[in-house]
């Protein structure tokens, strides 16, 4: 198949276009350029791409595609809630017209890069499915529900779209994030030698492999339509829901010598919810999640020790989106909209569009 992939130079991205394109498909990249020359340890394989906001795709964008994977989106609670007009324009409104320019261009699988933030607070007592309500606590949560309802509505015998309800994701990446509970446990462990707690640890956090979530989509891509036209998947495995806590006693036994802290505005957080993955686990055909997030810590942990990453790095924008998005717009490189502004003369211009 021709496949775009929005938000392939993002963290999960640079994982998921080498390994879809290594499954024997032809790969093109659609991303805002957001994060270009954010690499950690090297940068994410090349290939065809177009540099473009997705509030901006045009019909030529689809030309010859066969189908899509939809991972562009501001990324996170904290990037969300910057501007909670914009999350809902790029993670919502914006992610409806693409798919309706998909359709239109006789695309016929659309893979939605979804979150279990939708869940937002349940029960500790509980283990989600597919059918439990939604309870999003964020703007970030909140538009991936409004994405999946108004998707499922363009659901048809020509248009198969599939929602991937990503679990916490964690684990190496060149476009690595910090601003994810494992990796930044993890990378504080190694820069200070504390593992520090920002909340008071005691919520439950899903979590899945960048490279389980990447392979995830590869399979939702590849499946028969009948299994997946319409579904919704968690995506993770059922083992790994952990409390906060739990995780950062992990991450001392991970890298010994180093001792759990807790933030001074350390309090609760009302995101605390618990997993079923057996519906991924039992009917999407070639899912089968390897990672653990004892040995997720471990890679991340090599990966520090390898590339030197210091207590400085912590809070780089290199890492954290949030931060990288404020960096640019100080800059001048970005508008309060988060779109690219004009270059000014003698300024550093952004990505180019084409």
């Amino acid at each position: 198949m021709r496949v775009l992939i929005t938000g392939h130079d993002g963290y999960i991205g640079a994982i998921l276009a080498p390994l879809v394109r290594a499954a024997g498909h032809d790969v093109v990249g659609l991303d805002t350029g957001f994060y270009e020359g954010c690499s950690y340890g090297g940068d994410p394989e090349e290939g065809p791409s177009h540099r473009i906001d997705i509030r901006a795709v045009d019909d030529g964008h689809f030309r010859d595609v066969d189908a899509v994977i939809h991972l562009a989106a501001l990324s996170n609670d904290p990037l969300g809630n910057l501007d909670a007009r914009r999350t809902y324009e790029i993670n919502h409104e914006a992610t409806i017209r693409l798919a309706r320019l998909a359709k239109a261009a006789g695309v016929e699988r659309f893979v939605f890069a979804s979150s279990c933030s939708l869940y937002g607070a349940a029960s500790p007592d509980d283990l989600l499915t597919e059918s439990a309500p939604m309870n999003p606590v964020s703007a970030y949560g909140h538009a991936k529900v409004l994405a999946e309802r108004d998707l499922a509505r363009l659901a048809d015998d020509a248009f198969s779209p599939v929602f991937l309800r990503n679990a916490t994701v964690y684990g190496y990446s060149p476009r690595l994030r910090l601003d994810l509970v494992v990796n930044d446990l993890v990378a504080n462990a190694h820069a200070t030698g504390r593992v520090l707690i920002k909340s008071d640890g005691t919520p439950w956090r899903p979590l899945v492999h960048v490279r389980d979530a990447a392979g995830a989509a590869l399979c939702a891509l590849e499946a028969p339509r009948d299994l997946v036209h319409g579904q919704a998947f968690n995506i993770g495995r059922t083992a790994e829901n952990y409390r906060v806590s739990d995780l950062a006693e992990l991450a001392t036994e991970t890298l010994p010598g180093t001792r759990v802290v807790f933030a001074k505005d350390a309090g609760p957080d009302p995101r605390c919810y618990r997993v079923d993955f057996s519906r991924a686990e039992d009917t999407l055909p070639g899912f089968e999640p390897t990672w653990n997030v004892r040995d997720g810590m471990r890679e991340l942990a090599d990966a520090h020790r390898r590339h030197g990453l210091l207590a400085s790095d912590l809070s780089s924008p290199r890492f954290i989106r949030l931060r990288r998005i404020t960096e640019l717009q100080a800059d001048g490189r970005l508008g309060p909209d988060l779109r690219w502004l004009p270059v000014q003369a003698g300024a550093t211009s952004g990505p180019s569009h084409r």
